[in-house]
């Protein structure tokens, strides 16, 4: 009864094999700790919590770095006009 329902960051990270091995370490580490088996689900949340930020830092620096370029050279080509589209403006104009 003592359970509550936490909402956790970045659980589609569960499907990374990657991310499952990191889990598994601090599943390992934990257990350690603790001095009994504190199993997987409860790793994944407190690894997901404490240190998926981190990880996806580390590990998805080229995705990140499409995901901010792409948003920010759409917002430049928005909101510039070319000097080239100014000409063909002008001469349509004439």
């Amino acid at each position: 009864m003592g359970d509550q329902i936490v909402k956790v960051p970045n659980r589609h990270l569960l499907k990374n094999r990657k991310v499952i091995e990191e889990i598994n370490r601090h599943l390992w580490i934990e257990s350690e700790r603790a001095g009994y088996d504190i199993g997987f689900d409860k790793a994944a949340e407190d690894w997901l919590i404490r240190f998926s930020k981190a990880w996806m830092k580390y590990h998805l620096p080229k995705r990140n770095a499409k995901l901010h370029k792409k948003s920010t050279s759409s917002n430049l080509v928005a909101r510039t006009k070319s000097p080239s589209r100014k000409k063909f403006q002008a001469r349509k104009a004439s």
